[in-house]
């Protein structure tokens, strides 16, 4: 699993895997991966949602220190 991606491709990774297994398109034995697959990418939105309002809040808060 790469930690080299982008926040909109893990989204669109995880609605297409999502797709597969709401069309029953994903054969039982891929299941557990892919449902491996999309914690990960889950976790990793989660982290870099949370990472991004941390950064936004202290130039925020700089930004008004300053003014």
């Amino acid at each position: 699993m790469s930690d080299h991606i982008k926040y909109n491709e893990a989204i669109s990774e995880i609605e297409d895997i999502l797709r597969q297994i709401e069309n029953e398109e994903m054969d039982v034995d891929d299941l557990s991966d892919k449902v491996k697959r999309a914690y990960f990418l889950l976790k990793f939105c989660k982290e870099k949602l949370h990472s991004t309002e941390k950064d936004i809040e202290k130039i925020m808060k700089d930004f008004s220190e300053e003014s």
